[in-house]
């Protein structure tokens, strides 16, 4: 039977790195994190005893609660944050379950760059491109939804990573933990280190891969990532707008190589013109 104010594992996993997934809120303990230092991709950490203090940050937004078992924290907070007036559903089984189904989890040591609130920081080079715009993307859909993104002038890449804590990714040092390795763009490697490499999620990488190193070969749909993304490059003159319309760009992206790599679109036309 059901649990009322629940959510399945398969059905989460499914809203998972789209435009309309809830926010996903950890509120295991850190004695309960260290059994397994990884999170749901998407994320946000927050401590169960004080979901007075956060809970005004959740209003009108979707939240799935989730802690170690689905039973110990999720259902109560989840009740508070409903009492909030934030709308809340707890994880069916919680942390074990999804990860017995064997689903992707985010390891908690790649995303430590967060600020007081609790976000994670990045910086990169501004005027982004292929690249250092479908990585924003895979963070905010995937690993930390409040992410903070900064772009800058390369020589300021550096100086401003250590004045605010920030990951600096994509920003053409082959030294930096976040860059490209060998053949692979910084968005293959952010998705084998976050623990995300599922089929759909590894064909997009092949996809940026092409359009961001110039190997259209890879897949005939790089060269129209490519085009789209010079072409938004051009429509913004502001970064953070480029991003927020890239995200669109890179959502129906994954959607069509998550659900619709098979279907085609042949236009026929009215086949009974001419005909008596």
């Amino acid at each position: 039977m059901p649990v009322p104010n629940s959510i399945s594992v398969e059905k989460l996993a499914r809203l998972i790195g789209t435009p309309g997934c809830p926010v996903v809120v950890d509120v295991r303990t850190y004695k309960e994190f260290l059994a397994d230092q990884r999170h749901v991709p998407g994320s946000l950490v927050r401590e169960p005893g004080r979901v007075a203090e956060w809970a005004p940050a959740l209003r009108n937004r979707s939240v799935v609660v989730v802690c170690e078992d689905g039973r110990r924290h999720s259902h109560g907070v989840a009740a508070w944050l409903r009492s909030a007036g934030v709308s809340a559903e707890a994880l069916q089984g919680g942390i074990a379950d999804w990860a017995a189904a064997e689903l992707p989890m985010v390891p908690a040591d790649k995303v430590r760059n967060r600020d007081e609130l609790g976000r994670t920081v990045w910086v990169t080079r501004s005027r982004p491109k292929v690249d250092r715009i479908a990585c924003p993307w895979l963070i905010r859909r995937f690993v930390d939804p409040d992410a903070v993104f900064l772009f800058v002038p390369p020589g300021e890449v550096v100086g401003v990573a250590e004045r605010f804590e920030a990951a600096p990714f994509d920003i053409g040092d082959p030294g930096t933990f976040w860059s490209h390795r060998g053949e692979l763009c910084t968005f293959d490697v952010m998705v084998e280190e976050m623990g995300l490499a599922t089929p759909p999620l590894l064909h997009l990488a092949m996809l940026v891969r092409g359009a961001d190193t110039g190997r259209p070969d890879l897949a005939p749909e790089a060269a129209g990532l490519l085009a789209a993304s010079l072409g938004l490059s051009r429509i913004y003159a502001d970064d953070l707008a480029q991003l927020d319309a890239g995200m669109l760009l890179y959502d129906a992206f994954y959607r069509w190589c998550r659900d619709a790599t098979e279907e085609r679109h042949d236009w026929v036309g009215d086949r009974t013109k001419g005909k008596a």
